[in-house]
């Protein structure tokens, strides 16, 4: 199951703003930080903390925190 305060806690630690202001509205459209080399560093810290491997078809298009959740739970579920 996805502890969706961890995963706004992480995403607000790697983008640099307020795990309180991760919610649905959240993309690389509205965080200003969130570049290219902070969405790599993102992939890489949503595989570490939820132990998932996101595969490179999928990485590359979570761009929001809703795709995030989606991404997330499929995985974690594959993996149950």
């Amino acid at each position: 199951m996805l502890d969706e305060r961890a995963l706004q806690e992480l995403m607000g630690t790697v983008l640099e703003v307020p795990a309180e202001s991760i919610g649905p509205d959240t993309s690389m459209d509205t965080v200003e930080s969130w570049d290219s080399l902070r969405h790599l560093t993102l992939v890489l810290a949503l595989e570490s903390e939820f132990g998932v491997q996101i595969p490179d078809e999928d990485a590359g298009g979570i761009t929001s925190y809703p795709l995030i959740r989606l991404v997330l739970k499929d995985r974690l579920e594959a993996k149950a």
